[in-house]
Order: C-alpha cells, then structure tokens, then sequence
C-alpha cells in the first residue's frame, strides 16, 4: 500500500519551512507548488471514491473519471485566489502553472514510489509529457481565466468551457498513451505540441497587435 499522504507531508514540510525566509513571487510560487501536490493527493481520493462507486477500471477510470476530478480540483485554489485577492491579470496565470507543477510533480513521485525507478528512459519520457500536459492545462486555465474575469457576463460559461477544453486534452492523452505502438508515442508527445502551438499562436497574436 502506497501511502501518499506520508509522502506529500515529507515533501511538502521543507518547501513550507523556505516560506519563512522567502520573500516576493518566489514565496507565492512555493506556496502555491505546495498547494499543487496537495490537491493531487485530494484528487487521488476523490478519484478513488468514484472508481469504487461506479465499479470501473483504472484505463477506464483514468479517461472518463480521472480527469474529471483532477482538472475541477487543480480550478478550486485558483478560483479562490481570484475572488478572495482580486490579483492582477499577469498574476493569474502564474498561479495556475505554480498549480501545475506542483501537481505534475507529484504525481510523478508517486508513479515512481509504487512503479520503481529502474527505467530512466520511461521515467524521462513520462516525467516530460505528463509535466507538459499539466503546465498545458494550467497555460490554458490561467490565461483564459484572465481573460474571462475581465468581462463578468461570461465568467461562467467561459470558465465551464475552459474546463470542457482542459478535459478533452487530458482525455486525449489518457487515451493515446493507453494504446499500443505509434499511438502511445503521440500520446507522450501530445502535450509539448501543443505547448508549442500556443506560444506559436500568442507570439503571432503580439506581431499582429504590434503591426497594428
């Protein structure tokens, strides 16, 4: 029996003791790294609940519950950063991929507590691309929540459907790297892509805003 609870707290404890002599973003970014790793252990529950509750596999789990669970969870700290502290726009996104690491971060330590560390190609190949879909995830949920909160009447919806897209892609990956052969390799390169495509639309977005 793996008991993450005991890991998060060994991890966590030096990273919560550097917030007493770090000051500035560096501190926010530490704090919200912790925060991170601690809604991947809540997410692990809440996942398992719905597992036992509906009776699925864990392929199956990981593409229709998993997901789910984790993407609404990593939304909850940053919703309430948002509304309780009011940040600045250039804040928000920030704070989503500080959530994003923290959570990639320790979902690999996990993976690596209860699979071995024997393998370093696997273990580089999964630690890149499940890093890359979580900083995807929280690239498109910070920037989009920046940009939603600007215009309240669509706060909602919009923030339902960054949820919806944010889903999708960890669906996606869920799925490809579940398969066999040439599919699981686009599977783990799925999220640097489409990394690389977003910087490759925003830089394009600034020249254009630029030439104007």
């Amino acid at each position: 029996m793996m008991y993450i609870e005991n890991i998060f707290i060994c991890i966590s404890i030096p990273l919560l003791l550097s917030l007493i002599f770090i000051q500035g973003e560096a501190r926010k970014y530490t704090l919200f790294v912790c925060i991170g790793m601690g809604i991947c252990v809540l997410s692990a529950y809440v996942s398992s609940f719905f597992m036992n509750y509906y009776g699925v596999d864990t392929i199956e789990a990981s593409i229709e519950i998993t997901l789910v669970c984790e993407e609404v969870m990593k939304l909850f700290p940053l919703l309430f950063y948002i509304l309780i502290f009011e940040p600045q726009r250039s804040q928000i996104p920030r704070v989503a991929i500080a959530i994003a690491v923290g959570f990639a971060t320790f979902e690999n330590v996990c993976y690596l507590t209860e699979n071995g560390a024997a393998d370093f190609d696997l273990l580089l190949i999964r630690g890149i691309s499940t890093g890359a879909l979580h900083i995807l995830c929280g690239i498109f949920i910070g920037f989009g929540l920046a940009y939603i909160f600007r215009q309240r009447a669509i706060a909602i919806t919009g923030m339902v459907g960054l949820l919806g897209a944010c889903g999708v892609f960890h669906a996606i990956f869920n799925l490809l790297i579940s398969a066999d052969g040439i599919w699981r390799w686009m599977g783990y390169l799925f999220p640097s892509g489409m990394i690389i495509v977003l910087v490759s639309v925003w830089h394009l977005m600034v020249k254009l805003n630029h030439m104007k």
